[in-house]
């Protein structure tokens, strides 16, 4: 028992050690060059991943790859989530740069700054929506796919809270963050035994500080905005980097199929109005 319990304690305290240890993998993060990509993909670099920035805005890849200063370990490539051209070209270059792919985070993703009445949404903007929130992440996982099968690999898709919960006038955006989650949930069982898939639906995240350097912004938060989380604080881009990182890793080996939700609980909070 007592020998047991010895080779126990080595094998998990290895696994412990290896949990922040992403040497000879490949990882490519959409949308990695702002925000809470940008954080995602700082933290990888951190865990000595190779990393791949696929990312459309031009200025915002060259800025970070410049910060980061690792041509040896990373890879800023030029990418429209949009276009199966464009991703194919992404996931070819990042394998014949690093020789393989290990995890992929389909992180891009956009919203709108305002909120249009349903009875005033165009269908462009409807069609916009979907195709980079949720087209993308189907093409980036159906080119990464045979790349991932090999190692066993992981994908991580960025959602919202809002696939739960909802403000007025954000249907498009609603639909393609709660489309990501179902296709999470299909992808995770088509690829069984193959690739695992899971989502991380962020609450409220700071992401001040982390754009491009023509478009920094200061933080703007409010004691009221920290106490409205049961956590006590607004969250910031690592709490779900962190959550990816765990997540691409060895130690969530038994986990497949799942939508973890990172908001410091807000969602489990109810509100009265007096």
């Amino acid at each position: 028992m007592w020998y047991f319990s010895v080779l126990c304690y080595m094998r998990y305290t290895k696994q412990d050690k290896d949990m922040t240890d992403f040497s000879n993998t490949t990882i490519l993060v959409t949308g990695g060059a702002q925000g809470i990509g940008r954080a995602i993909v700082t933290l990888l670099l951190a865990r000595k991943a190779n990393v791949v920035i696929a990312d459309c805005d031009l200025e915002a890849g060259e800025d970070l790859a410049a910060a980061l200063n690792l041509p040896q370990q990373v890879l800023f490539h030029p990418t429209d989530v949009t276009s199966e051209a464009a991703v194919h070209s992404c996931i070819s270059t990042s394998v014949a740069r690093f020789g393989r792919l290990d995890g992929l985070v389909n992180n891009a993703g956009i919203a709108h700054p305002g909120r249009t009445p349903v009875t005033e949404l165009s269908v462009d903007v409807w069609e916009r929506m979907l195709r980079v929130n949720l087209t993308g992440a189907f093409l980036m996982a159906k080119h990464a796919a045979p790349h991932l099968e090999r190692h066993k690999g992981a994908i991580v898709n960025i959602a919202s809270t809002r696939a739960l919960q909802y403000e007025p006038h954000t249907e498009d955006y609603s639909a393609s963050k709660g489309g990501l989650v179902a296709l999470t949930h299909a992808l995770a069982i088509s690829f069984a035994h193959r690739i695992r898939v899971n989502a991380v639906l962020p609450g409220w995240i700071d992401v001040s500080g982390l754009q491009k350097s023509s478009k920094q912004y200061p933080a703007e938060l409010r004691p009221d905005d920290h106490l409205q989380h049961p956590a006590g604080r607004v969250g910031v881009a690592n709490d779900i980097a962190a959550m990816v990182a765990y997540l691409l890793s060895d130690q969530a080996s038994f986990i497949t199929g799942q939508s973890f939700v990172v908001d410091g609980g807000m969602t489990k909070k109810m509100i009265y109005v007096e």
